[in-house]
């Protein structure tokens, strides 16, 4: 193995579901949606966001320009905290460059992940970052994982890639070639349908991805 390339929510960072509900029932208010029916729309719009500009997205919901861009303001604002990484992740990524892996970060993501990158511990930790809104790709679409593996300089077969089983994404990398890592919280069944009965390696915490690129028993960042 040559590279690892990471998914984000869930995988390097925790998604905040009370966080975003509450986002997006201030979007609603601004709005002048109901907040039942504005969280639907929403769900579904997924794909729109993640693939281009928030503020594109918004305005197609019949939203005018002060509007969208105080939205786009409050977005940036509700995500900021939910950027802190997971214990070990900064230190395993750091021991991964160290020990001569090249590292990459595949994300299904809104454009204020991206603007708020420079500012979060992980921001010079990445050989390769491949932002979803930024490419206009969404995983498991096989050209968002072969960006990211053109932009280490690697084959398929020489990567792993880790993340929680969202958006079909373990399956996805696999069928490129590459071995896919299943991450969950210790004690908890993974969320997702596709990977309740993955049979393939998984572990709970990031620093264990070195006791897998060791191929000893995972433990600590050493």
């Amino acid at each position: 193995m040559r590279a690892v390339i990471f998914d984000l929510w869930d995988t390097l960072i925790d998604f905040d579901p009370a966080g975003s509900r509450a986002f997006q029932d201030q979007v609603a208010s601004r709005l002048g949606r109901e907040p039942e029916e504005f969280a639907s729309l929403w769900h579904d719009g997924r794909s729109h966001r993640e693939s281009g500009p928030l503020r594109d997205y918004l305005l197609g919901l019949g939203a005018d320009q002060g509007i969208a861009e105080e939205v786009v303001a409050l977005r940036l604002e509700s995500t900021r905290p939910m950027l802190r990484p997971r214990s070990g992740a900064v230190e395993t990524l750091r021991e991964l460059r160290r020990c001569g892996y090249r590292v990459g970060l595949i994300t299904v993501c809104s454009d204020d992940v991206m603007d708020l990158w420079p500012e979060t511990a992980f921001a010079e930790l990445f050989d390769s970052t491949v932002f979803s809104c930024a490419v206009g790709l969404r995983k498991p679409d096989p050209r968002i994982y072969r960006l990211a593996l053109d932009e280490l300089g690697v084959e398929a077969e020489d990567a792993f890639f880790v993340g929680d089983g969202a958006n079909d994404e373990l399956a996805g990398a696999e069928r490129v070639g590459m071995r896919a890592v299943l991450i969950h919280r210790p004690g908890e069944t993974p969320p997702w349908d596709e990977v309740r009965d993955w049979q393939g390696p998984r572990i709970t915490s990031i620093p264990e991805v070195l006791g897998l690129l060791a191929d000893k028993p995972a433990g600590t960042v050493p």
